[in-house]
């Protein structure tokens, strides 16, 4: 029974050095014949390791580049996608080019047939231009012998003007002398009417620059005439002028009349608006 025991408890502690002690455990393969095997095994188990943990560095590799082979290939899709975008809108825009080039086309054959049309249009202008150069030839022609005929008779009218300046001149004066008697012969009654009495008079008058027709003085006022046949408004306002300025020289008061023939009613209440007295004949 202790034999037993003793055999159960040898075997066990056989095992634990086999399991525990490699030198044992080699030494015992030696003497079984499988030491050889054992370190053959050993060495392929290294071997082993080694491979697997080359495998899974490949493996970690190529897991690695396949990202990044993903990740370019999405790119490229995003690419071909934004790629083939623009085709579709070059493509569309080309399409829109094609039209606008159409309805060009149409247009410059339309303008074509315009310009065919204005050119024959041109061309007739330009022959109805041509007969209208003739004939206006043969106008001048005729303008320069009316001109030539006028220009004689300019010069005889020119001389006719001169002699008809002359009389106009010798009536006017013959006109300003009879209106200045009659003024004068008229202006006296007044004034003697009124209790003055004339001491000077004298026709074309000048005082201090300034020409009146007729200035006559009584022993209290002035009186400057201006004799126009056919006054206008200008002619009050520049007698005005002339009242005012030959005021300066006399003490005695200055008084205007204007003297004519065809004096409008507008000129007349514009006169005396100015204090001018119209005399009218």
């Amino acid at each position: 029974m202790a034999s037993s025991v003793d055999r159960e408890k040898l075997k066990h502690e056989f095992l634990e050095l086999l399991k525990s002690d490699e030198e044992f455990r080699l030494a015992v393969a030696g003497l079984i014949g499988y030491s050889e095997v054992l370190r053959r095994l050993d060495r392929h188990e290294e071997e082993l390791k080694k491979l697997r943990e080359d495998f899974l560095a490949f493996v970690r590799e190529q897991e690695k580049r396949w990202e990044e082979n993903d990740k370019k290939w999405e790119e490229s899709n995003r690419r071909w996608e934004e790629n083939w975008r623009r085709w579709e809108e070059n493509s569309k825009r080309w399409d829109e080019n094609n039209r606008r080039w159409e309805e060009n086309n149409k247009r410059w054959e339309e303008n074509n047939r315009r310009w065919e049309e204005a050119f024959r249009r041109f061309e007739a202008i330009e022959k109805t231009l041509i007969e209208h150069t003739k004939i206006l030839e043969e106008h001048t022609k005729i303008l320069q012998e009316h001109t030539r005929i006028l220009q004689e008779h300019s010069k005889r009218l020119g001389s006719l003007e001169k002699r008809v300046s002359r009389i106009e001149l010798e009536l006017g004066a013959l006109a300003e002398a009879a209106f200045a008697k009659f003024i004068y012969d008229d202006l006296e009654k007044a004034v003697r009417e009124h209790g003055e009495k004339i001491v000077y008079r004298k026709r074309s008058a000048n005082i201090n620059g300034v020409e009146v027709d007729l200035l006559i003085e009584s022993d209290k006022n002035i009186y400057i005439i201006e004799i126009k046949a056919r006054p206008k408004q200008k002619h009050i306002d520049k007698l005005v002028e002339k009242a005012e300025a030959i005021q300066k020289v006399f003490e005695k008061p200055v008084k205007p009349i204007l003297a004519g023939v065809y004096i409008g009613n507008e000129v007349e209440l514009y006169a005396k608006n100015k204090g001018i007295e119209i005399y009218r004949y």
